[in-house]
């Protein structure tokens, strides 16, 4: 409790510093571009969703923030001061931002995936990327700003901010629980069947890639003796029915920005 406390009100007396750090040519890049749907907040429910006055419930492509605490959960790290740092720009924005859908609208559960923008024309997901408010995520076919994202969560990284104060980076071999993970490992092997594309890691953990999608990884199958870091849910196969000698942890991928190549 005490420590999260800490790291909220850390985050917040930083916020505005880290703005004027990130603020400038690197947002510009992310800038929206074409017409832009006006919409109210009503409410931020999280780091990356917004509940607007008309009833939708918007999902931010391109950014994936600690989870806050359900069922009696524990709030995770930097999950309120993400809320509260969404909230800020929200506020500063007279709480109205420009949305764009993605290419594909909506997600399982209803909600409206969409990139918002605000009225000084910056991507509020860019910069809350560059404030390590959250975590950089692509997810096809929503790729649009995928590579200025990817650069604004690079500024964070380096300086260590928010999430990235403690790397959140979890060895294959080390994965206790499915979730949001950012892995590293070597690639044992690679190979095909009807299902896709399968990268074989150290540890019980296979990346998975959907044959839709693996023609933009280029020569995937060079990966084989490389160490990567690839991020995104790890789902818990046990249980499920599945070949005895299949790894227990899948990660699934659609787009190469969540799969680096470790030098």
């Amino acid at each position: 409790m005490r420590l999260a406390i800490a790291l909220k009100k850390a985050s917040l007396v930083g916020a505005f510093f880290i703005s004027a750090l990130v603020s400038g040519p690197l947002l510009a890049l992310c800038e929206g571009s074409g017409a832009l749907e006006s919409v109210s907040v009503a409410q931020v429910v999280d780091g990356d969703t917004l509940r607007l006055t008309d009833g939708r419930n918007v999902r931010l492509i391109g950014l994936n923030t600690p989870e806050r605490g359900r069922n009696g959960m524990p709030d995770e790290p930097w999950a309120n001061a993400a809320k509260d740092r969404l909230q800020q720009l929200v506020e500063a924005n007279g709480r109205r931002v420009g949305l764009r859908l993605g290419q594909q609208p909506r997600d399982h559960y209803g909600r409206y995936l969409a990139h918002a923008f605000g009225r000084d024309g910056n991507n509020l997901e860019a910069q809350l990327l560059a404030e390590g408010m959250g975590y950089f995520v692509a997810i096809a076919p929503n790729v649009s700003l995928a590579s200025c994202h990817l650069d604004a969560e690079r500024v964070a990284r380096r300086k260590g901010l928010g999430v990235w104060r403690d790397a959140p980076i979890v060895a294959a071999t080390a994965l206790r629980k499915g979730g949001f993970a950012i892995v590293q490992a070597r690639v044992e092997r690679v190979e095909r069947n009807r299902g896709g594309v399968w990268l074989e890691l150290e540890g019980p953990l296979v990346v998975h890639v959907e044959h839709r999608d693996a023609r933009a990884f280029g020569e995937i199958a060079t990966l084989a003796g490389q160490r990567i870091e690839a991020r995104g849910w790890v789902v818990d196969r046990q249980g499920r029915q599945r070949d005895a000698k299949s790894a227990r942890w899948k990660l699934k991928v659609s787009h190469p920005s969540m799969l680096q190549t470790l030098h």
